[in-house]
């Protein structure tokens, strides 16, 4: 009977009012300059610059992105800081994307895929990279083709080395070679780019590498390339085209090399890493950083959405159950449950990838590897969070959500676009899932005794062990008794696979949120903080509720439990979303921009 107890009462045990202060500040406890770091961007993002400007065509939006990058690199201390800082270029995308997703998109190509790599080739020297830091010319990235996307390690642009003229010759040979979809149009003005192409040298394939090479200039694209331009994505609109090639002439300096690769004016090649593919992965290694980036860019936007849609909930009345009368849509627990819901996933995003991104900076070489798993992990979990987040709010916020003037229409989209950018999510978890068939070790948890309740977060920690540990299993199992070839074992053990990835995905937050309320003094923070994260655990858990009683980690009451334990954790909550959402800080500036958003617009008018 313990069970039923609790959750029957769970909402009558009196509670303090959280802080919105406290609960801002242990969100943005980013490493020892977090606060500090976050409080730069909040404010770079306040500006009258950033508002939403009504009207704008196309054209003039994808050039406002560019307008935006500038002021932002003029404000900057140090360009080169930030290029090395992973923690500070996360922070850019979390703070851009919540009022423009395209400048957090040109951003994060210029200063991470771009003067990243430049950077991180120590071997060329007196390359200048003033004018760049500058942006007398933006940079960006070409590495992904026509024909090969998630396959990018088979691309087939070519860069043959000359040894007469001590030249490369970058060369598109075919259509399905052209780089797609790089923002590599005139918009923003002069555009250099680092190019992804397989280096030949006579004979040899030496792998893939990047290229050094200048597009276009002050009079339009330079001879030999081509650039289309594609029409618009859905989402905040970047300029993103369709570029080639036709036997353009690089310096040997073009090469950006590294411990991947070296190679002499006498045309003498050397490498310390030994395949190709391992070559091209060193070559792209910033795109690891991107994927924390993308992460960071639908935080940004989940947290923004949630802030509109919790505002709206309190200034949006409809008719209530009096004749008469008009009550708020936060009244109705149909609409906050769903708020909240996304809310307490929201805090789990934002703790997990603080924490990924402190394991990124800190990791040891030996480490690499398991990092980069938890890295590409994490980046797929958020952006999918994000999309369902901010869908849910644009559809709590109604038919006036659609419109871009209002702040939301854009961001599932966005959220779409990260999806796919610096590896698709479902191809990044295949091969995490792969590895960790064998490579990872989970442990199995222990039965539940019945007397455990719903609301022991440790209990609910233990039930999430024991489903990882079961698809570990449930996939080392279909990988031994599928027959045929390795993708034929492959594609029977993926499903279990794949679980395997999500569950421990939702372990790695549930852990990261249970370390961030740990550093919570105020005992009302701190039990919102702890409602909101049994909340969050009983939500990825429910689906899982079958498997676990079979597991025997719950039990036919536990059960029973989930809707009466949900229901009254919410009720609890319901009074302080407005807390727990205003702890975002998404600038004031912004929200009070949006048309939806203003008290008049609110109260009356067309119906919900």
């Amino acid at each position: 009977m313990l069970i039923n107890t609790d959750a029957r009462h769970v909402q009558d045990v009196p509670r303090p009012t959280p802080r919105s202060q406290e609960l801002t500040e242990i969100l943005f406890q980013d490493g020892y300059e977090g606060p500090a770091l976050h409080a730069w961007w909040h404010k770079a993002v306040s500006t009258e610059l950033f508002r939403h400007r009504a009207g704008l065509n196309g054209e003039e939006r994808r050039q406002q992105a560019y307008d935006r990058l500038r002021a932002l690199n003029e404000e900057l201390p140090c360009v080169w800081d930030l290029v090395q800082d992973p923690r500070a270029l996360a922070a850019l995308h979390e703070w851009t994307s919540v009022v423009d997703g395209a400048t957090a998109t040109v951003a994060g190509i210029h200063y991470n895929l771009f003067l990243g790599s430049l950077l991180d080739d120590a071997v060329t020297p007196g390359r200048d990279l003033a004018g760049f830091a500058a942006l007398a010319a933006t940079g960006t990235f070409l590495c992904t083709e026509y024909a090969h996307g998630n396959d990018a390690a088979a691309l087939e642009t070519v860069a043959r080395y000359d040894r007469q003229r001590d030249e490369f010759v970058l060369h598109t040979p075919h259509e399905g070679a052209r780089k797609y979809m790089p923002n590599t149009s005139a918009a923003g003005g002069p555009k250099t780019a680092v190019v992804a192409a397989r280096l030949l040298v006579g004979d040899r394939d030496e792998g893939v590498f990047l290229f050094l090479t200048p597009l276009s200039g002050r009079h339009g694209t330079l001879p030999g390339v081509t650039v289309t331009e594609l029409p618009d994505r859905i989402g905040s609109p970047v300029d993103h085209c369709v570029t080639s090639f036709d036997h353009v002439r690089l310096p040997r300096t073009a090469l950006l090399q590294g411990e991947h690769g070296q190679l002499t004016a006498q045309g003498a090649f050397s490498s310390g890493v030994g395949s190709p593919r391992k070559r091209f992965l060193h070559a792209i290694r910033r795109v690891t950083t991107g994927k924390l980036c993308m992460s960071a860019s639908t935080l940004g936007g989940s947290r923004a959405a949630l802030a509109i849609a919790a505002r709206y909930a309190h200034l949006r009345h409809i008719s209530g159950p009096v004749a008469g009368e008009r009550i708020p849509l936060a009244a109705h627990r149909t609409h906050v449950a769903r708020l909240l819901t996304c809310t307490a996933t929201a805090y789990a995003m934002t703790f997990l990838h603080r924490t990924v991104t402190e394991r990124w900076i800190t990791h040891r070489a030996e480490d690499r590897a398991a990092t980069e798993r938890l890295v590409a992990i994490a980046k797929g979990w958020i952006t999918w969070r994000a999309r369902d987040i901010t869908t849910e709010s644009r559809e709590r916020c109604g038919a006036r959500a659609l419109f871009p003037v209002n702040g939301l229409a854009e961001f599932t989209a966005n959220a779409d676009g990260a999806i796919t950018a610096e590896g698709d999510n479902l191809a990044v978890w295949c091969k995490a899932g792969a590895e960790m068939i064998f490579g990872h070790q989970s442990a199995p948890a222990p039965a539940a005794t019945g007397r455990e309740s719903l609301t022991d977060r440790l209990f609910l920690r233990r039930a999430l062990a024991a489903a990882e540990h079961h698809w570990q299993l449930a996939a080392r199992r279909d990988v031994r008794s599928a027959g045929g070839d390795a993708l034929g074992r492959w594609n029977h053990a993926s499903a279990a696979a794949l679980a395997l990835v999500e569950t421990y995905a939702v372990g790695q937050a549930s852990d990261a949120f249970a370390a961030a309320t740990a550093q919570v003094t105020d005992a009302g923070t701190r039990a919102a903080l702890d409602d909101l994260h049994i909340l969050f655990l009983l939500d990825q858990l429910a689906p899982l509720s079958g498997l676990l009683m079979a597991e025997r980690l719950f039990t036919a009451e536990h059960v029973r439990s989930l809707h009466d334990t949900v229901r009254d954790l919410t009720a609890r909550l319901a009074p302080h979303l407005a807390i727990l959402t205003e702890a975002f800080d998404v600038p004031q500036e912004h929200l009070a921009s949006l048309p939806m958003l203003a008290p008049q617009s609110t109260d009356r008018g067309p119906a919900r």
